[in-house]
């Protein structure tokens, strides 16, 4: 299983980014959360088979209809402990 940590920067809150996101990582099949950041920025971990987790990045760059993502940075990590895709309480 590959985990990646993530943070999606542009006007990705206010916009149902999160539940976008916890859509399509059910969809996938992806494990891990997502959530908002104080800075405005969400945040993620993102895990599971190379393929599906590399489809659901690719998925972020664009985002739901009203996002507008501007950067993405993203580094391995280590994967959640929990089973699932769920959202967490802002940061």
């Amino acid at each position: 299983m590959r985990a990646r940590h993530v943070l999606i920067a542009g006007r990705v809150q206010g916009v149902g980014y999160r539940d976008w996101m916890e859509r399509e990582a059910v969809r996938l099949g992806v494990q891990g959360w997502v959530r908002n950041r104080a800075d405005g920025r969400v945040e993620a971990l993102v895990a599971g088979e190379e393929a599906a987790v590399q489809a659901l990045l690719s998925a972020c760059r664009r985002g739901p209809m009203l996002a507008r993502v501007t950067e993405i940075v993203e580094e391995f990590a280590d994967p959640p402990t929990e089973p699932g895709f769920r959202r967490l309480p802002s940061a």
